[in-house]
């Protein structure tokens, strides 16, 4: 379970300080897909950061499977992070001359795992995204589409508890985007939780919930128009408290 309380982020330099957060509340269940929308500069980005364990918050408590994790140091903040969590980008960061099966190597190797049980892994995930045929591949030889399953096939063999989707279909067409999300659900359906950031309204309504976001708090709006938004759909429970600060 991920449970953020109060979390606020400033960003300061010699002149501005940016407030990114301001005492977000939010709850993840083990098992949810979430999808977290808002307007750019609304902290989406900041809220996939900190809760990857990537950055640390200014203020508040962040519990990670009841664990206080927000002011851990950055060795143990890592270990967690690699055992804990896998990260899919919209620019899918695959190192342009390994081929699929050493990308997605290439974190395992960081694990120091033996390496029967990294090839283990890896056969396994690019099956599951359907690339088992082309991971002598590289990069370049594939479509944008397939680019993003060896981005996913490279997270899911961490075996991580939580996936964080940073727009993971920005950069596909709607095909290819629909291609995606078909995989994240069908890993949502395995157990593992998964928290997306998109823009695009279609699939935030494929997740169980949609946290909406702006000037870093929770809101009730609709980021996608017409009628105010709810936090809710497909009769999740609702388990992201409203901020409380203003």
């Amino acid at each position: 379970m991920l449970e953020m309380k109060n979390i606020s982020q400033v960003y300061q330099t010699d002149l501005v300080e940016t407030h990114a957060l301001r005492g977000l509340n939010v709850n993840v269940s083990d098992g949810e897909f979430v999808a977290v929308t808002g307007p750019s500069g609304s902290g989406k980005t900041t809220f996939l950061n900190i809760a990857g364990l990537l950055e640390a918050p200014s203020s508040g408590d962040y519990l990670l499977d009841g664990e206080e994790v927000s002011q851990l140091s950055d060795n143990r903040r890592s270990a967690i992070r690699n055992q804990k969590i896998g990260f899919i980008f919209q620019s899918f960061n695959l190192i342009p001359d390994l081929n699929l099966f050493d990308n997605v190597d290439v974190p395992l190797r960081y694990r120091k795992m033996p390496a029967a049980e990294r090839k283990r892994r890896i056969d396994e995930a690019l099956t599951r995204v359907g690339l088992a045929a082309r991971a002598k591949h590289l990069p370049a030889q594939l479509s944008g589409g397939q680019q993003q399953r060896v981005a996913i096939a490279r997270a899911l063999a961490g075996e991580p508890r939580f996936l964080l989707a940073d727009e993971p279909t920005g950069n596909l067409d709607s095909l290819m985007a629909r291609q995606v999300m078909d995989i994240l659900e069908e890993i949502n359906r395995a157990g593992t939780t998964v928290i997306m950031v998109t823009h695009d309204a279609e699939l935030a309504r494929r997740a169980h919930r949609t946290i909406c976001l702006l000037d870093g708090q929770v809101t009730d709006l609709n980021p996608f128009g017409g009628q105010p938004h709810s936090e809710t759909t497909n009769d999740a429970p609702v388990v992201a408290a409203a901020p409380t600060g203003t």
